[in-house]
């Protein structure tokens, strides 16, 4: 008699728009099973809930302000809830999605915009992985979403930057500290790419996004499809033996 496998199962945090949506959205049509969370927005976590349902994949949404290390512990009993409702005890796969955008010259950058970059992309994402680790099996990957500013150096970006820069350091300390549980952990790094962050800038603004264009070797602006398949892919394992890398995903930009 033969079993069918259980379905992996995806944390994806930021899950319900832009990237993150796009993310979970090509992980339940690789048939994972997903637990999001958004900050604010619960309709849009709900309808995107729901798509991934219609994808035949179980979702659970659950809310969670990534800058706020104090709701960790409630958070992580809620996602062993989740994991109950999912029939699980434990999850396969971490992406550490969430962010916030930030423009402004180093010399206007003021200490408050600096501690809440620090808050969500490094802080957060430290802790939040840290308490999370008991929950993830053996085996399992985890991925930070860095960003293309860490190689193309463009001026209002160095404080955002400087946070996914320290991102991309504790990935690899990651990988080597928990290798020995098999745990891979890698970043992708984003190139422009048209959503809503930073206001949409690259997506609604045609100048803008022109530009892009013309400094990427495929001639055009990224899409959310270009990083979420490719997250999906590098959590399939397809890329089992890919570990401690830095993956850029942007088309050739500046190169």
């Amino acid at each position: 008699m033969t079993t069918t496998p259980a379905s992996k199962i995806a944390i994806v945090t930021g899950g319900n728009r832009g990237l993150g949506r796009n993310t979970v959205l090509n992980l339940a049509r690789r048939g994972t099973d997903v637990i999001f969370t958004y900050n604010s927005n619960q309709a849009e976590a709900e309808a995107t809930a729901n798509a991934i349902r219609e994808l035949g994949r179980k979702a659970i949404a659950l809310q969670l302000d990534t800058g706020d290390t104090a709701s960790f512990d409630l958070f992580i009993g809620r996602v062993r809830e989740a994991l109950v409702e999912l029939g699980a005890e434990k999850f396969d796969f971490l992406v550490n999605n969430a962010g916030i955008s930030h423009h402004a010259d180093f010399e206007k950058t003021t200490e408050a915009e600096l501690d809440g970059l620090f808050n969500v992309h490094f802080k957060g994402v430290f802790f939040l992985t840290q308490k999370l680790l008991p929950l993830i099996r053996d085996g399992g990957r985890i991925v930070n979403i860095s960003t293309g500013l860490t190689r193309i150096t463009i001026p209002g970006s160095s404080a955002y930057a400087a946070m996914k820069g320290a991102i991309e350091i504790l990935s690899r300390y990651l990988a080597k500290e928990l290798g020995a549980r098999g745990i891979a952990v890698n970043t992708v790094a984003p190139g422009a790419i048209a959503t809503d962050f930073s206001g949409g800038m690259v997506r609604d603004n045609p100048d803008l996004n022109r530009r892009v264009a013309e400094m990427t070797a495929l001639g055009r602006a990224g899409e959310p499809d270009d990083i979420g398949r490719m997250i999906a892919s590098l959590l399939s394992e397809d890329n089992r033996w890919v570990n401690a890398q830095r993956i850029e995903v942007s088309g050739g930009m500046a190169i």
